[in-house]
């Protein structure tokens, strides 16, 4: 039986804290002070001591009222990696949910440890993809798959402007494992990536925010280049913390998974049709996007408001996308940004005359139609037969099923397009009430006309 969403988010709550608390400890160890500086209006902090040359600064963040607080008890935190180990091993083992190979793990604890989350990098891709089981406190489907992809990203302006640099990204990677070596670029003076003997691959990334473009980037506070990216500003802003079940918990910073599941609609349909990451990408929005219109719908709402703010390709590749996810997903997403299914470019609602029933408990005739080979639950209640069709004062139900077989193709009709054109009210499901049944008449006896008007 799977463990409570509650008890979950509440065990990875206090994993989540640990770590925070670890992390900020190990980053500012040493005697010294924080202190704050405003820059274009915003206050920022940093960690300054004593050094041979005077004084050293370390940049810690943006403040947060989180910020604060581990500022003010920097001095009491204690290393308790026993406990951390053992939240940890409660999530994995009681829970269910998927630590990373141990050798992603290791690569990314070196990362973190060098201070590239501190410094507002963000791990993406499929790895980030797993911390959000217990973030959102479930299983997610597919976050069992595995991969051999590190993909970190950082805006380049930041990376500019923390005037702080971690080691080279190959010395660091080199402490893990000796054999890693940088991938050349196809522009050779650039290196955005390292590769190990085993395959395992480290991908540094940035947001393409003018024209498209294959030169790399420079990203100083990393020491290393990354490959530019379309649509990366969107999934990288306001990112998230998260620990990654990887032996005491690793504290990174994540996208938020609202702007991960949109993203994912994006990307999908940018790659080569067919290719298996394309697939990858909507089992994993797909998923998420379900889990976000149940715990996080406001949250999910405004992602995709913004990114369907940003224009006719944004808006086209996310209607695209939302077409390939399950049809109940679908509608739910739907529902909660009020568009009608007649976006879906192709989708029909279609009838093959299968038998009706009465279904006594509703107090409706039912009766199946078709989208896209998946099978619709349409009804019409008894009230809009009586009121619409005739008079039906004590009718049986072969009576009145009788009625709804004389009148079929005019109920069939008002389904449709109360199915394609009205703001969705269930998955999967199309209730024509009595009150809709004037305007869905008119409105498919105007259909028509414009139809033969045409012909």
């Amino acid at each position: 039986m799977p463990a409570p969403p509650l008890i979950v988010q509440t065990t990875y709550a206090e994993l989540l804290d640990r770590c925070r608390a670890t992390a900020f400890h190990d980053a500012f160890p040493e005697d010294g002070s924080f202190v704050p500086k405003t820059i274009k209006g915003k206050r920022y902090w940093y960690f300054q001591k004593k050094s041979d040359g005077g004084r050293e600064q370390k940049y810690v963040g943006p403040e947060t009222p989180e910020l604060v607080k581990e500022i003010a008890q920097h001095r009491q935190t204690r290393d308790d990696e026993r406990e951390r180990r053992a939240l940890v091993s409660t999530l994995v083992r009681s829970f269910g949910l998927q630590r990373p190979i141990k050798e992603i793990g290791d690569v990314i604890a070196a990362l973190a440890k060098a201070g590239v989350f501190r410094l507002r990098g963000v791990l993406i891709g499929t790895v980030a993809y797993q911390t959000y089981s217990p973030m959102l406190g479930t299983r997610l489907p597919h976050a069992i798959l595995q991969t051999v992809d590190v993909d970190i990203a950082q805006f380049e302006n930041i990376s500019i402007a923390v005037e702080e640099q971690i080691p080279p990204v190959l010395d660091l990677l080199k402490n893990v494992d000796k054999t890693f070596r940088p991938v050349p670029h196809i522009n050779e003076k650039n290196v955005t990536s390292y590769v190990a003997k085993d395959g395992l691959r480290v991908d540094f990334l940035t947001p393409n925010e003018g024209r498209d473009t294959d030169i790399p980037k420079r990203l100083p506070a990393f020491q290393t280049d990354a490959e530019p990216l379309r649509f990366l500003d969107f999934l990288i802003y306001d990112p998230e913390p998260a620990v990654l079940l990887h032996d005491g918990g690793i504290y990174v910073l994540v996208p938020s998974p609202q702007r991960f599941a949109v993203h994912k609609l994006i990307v999908s349909r940018r790659r080569q049709q067919g290719a298996a990451k394309q697939d990858k990408d909507v089992r994993q929005s797909a998923p998420l996007l379900e889990v976000l219109n149940e715990k996080r719908p406001y949250e999910l709402k405004t992602a995709w408001e913004e990114a369907y703010g940003r224009g006719p390709t944004w808006q086209r590749l996310l209607i695209e996308g939302l077409g390939y996810i399950p049809p109940s997903t679908r509608d739910k997403v739907l529902k909660l940004i009020g568009r009608p299914r007649n976006i879906i470019l192709g989708l029909d609602l279609e009838f093959s005359e299968p038998v009706p029933h009465y279904d006594f408990e509703r107090d409706v005739v039912t009766f199946v139609g078709e989208a896209g080979k998946v099978a619709v639950r349409c009804a019409i209640s008894r009230e809009a037969l009586d009121d619409n069709f005739g008079a039906t004062t004590g009718l049986s139900k072969e009576q009145r099923l009788d009625k709804f077989r004389r009148n079929r193709s005019s109920i069939e009709k008002m389904a449709r397009e109360k199915y394609l054109n009205w703001p969705v009210e269930e998955p999967e499901t199309v209730l024509i009430k009595t009150m809709e049944v004037p305007k869905l008449l008119d409105k498919t006896a105007r259909n028509e006309t414009s139809q033969s008007q045409r012909g």
